[in-house]
C-alpha cells in the first residue's frame, strides 16, 4: 500500500524565512523613508518661504513699495488693491495652514499708513516650524523682507529682531 503525499504548497518553516526576509528589508527601508519625508517637508518649506518673499516684492511694487499681509496677497481684492484680482499666492499658503507637517505663521511689522487692515506694511517675517520635530521635519525656516531664508538647526523660529530676522540668523544655502 503506497501512502500519497501532498507536495503543493509552502512548508511553515519556508513561510518563516520570507516573512524574517521582508521584516529585514522593511527594517532597512522604513528610516531612509522617514528621511526622505523630512527632506521633502523641509523642501516644500523652504520654497513656500522663497514663494512668499517673491509675491511679497511684487505686490509692494505694484503697490507703492508698502508690503502686504497675507491675507492681502491671497486675495488682493479685499485689501483695496487696484491692479487685478488674481492673487499672489495661493490659498493654502495665505491661509497659513499646516502644511507637509510644518506650521506657517506670518509676523507683520509696523504699518506705513492707515489701519493695519488695509495699510502696507514696512517689514515682515513668514515663518515655517516643523509639527512634531523629529518627525515631519528637524529645521524650523524664516524669511523677511529682505529675501533671505534663515534656518534654526532644532526646528524653532531663526532669531529674530522684531518683525526682521536678526543678523546672526544662518541663511539656507
Amino acid at each position: 500500500m503506497s501512502v500519497s503525499r501532498r507536495t503543493a504548497g509552502f512548508t511553515l518553516i519556508e513561510l518563516l524565512i520570507v516573512v524574517g526576509i521582508i521584516g529585514i528589508i522593511a527594517a532597512i527601508a522604513i528610516p531612509s523613508l522617514l528621511r526622505s519625508r523630512m527632506a521633502a517637508n523641509e523642501s516644500g518649506a523652504i520654497a513656500d518661504s522663497r514663494v512668499v518673499a517673491s509675491a511679497e516684492h511684487a505686490y509692494a511694487g505694484s503697490n507703492g513699495s508698502a508690503y502686504g499681509h497675507m491675507s492681502c496677497l491671497g486675495t488682493p481684492v479685499n485689501c483695496g488693491f487696484a491692479g487685478g484680482t488674481t492673487p499672489f499666492v495661493d490659498s493654502m499658503v495665505a491661509s497659513l495652514a499646516t502644511k507637509s507637517g510644518y506650521n506657517r505663521s506670518f509676523l507683520p511689522g509696523s504699518t506705513s499708513r492707515g489701519s493695519v487692515d488695509t495699510s502696507g506694511l514696512e517689514s515682515w517675517v513668514y515663518v515655517a516650524t516643523p509639527s512634531s520635530v523629529g518627525q515631519t521635519g528637524s529645521r524650523g525656516f524664516a524669511v523677511d523682507d529682505k529675501g533671505m531664508v534663515c534656518q534654526d538647526p532644532t526646528g524653532a523660529v531663526p532669531p529674530l529682531s522684531g518683525a526682521r530676522l536678526d543678523s546672526t540668523c544662518s541663511p539656507v544655502r
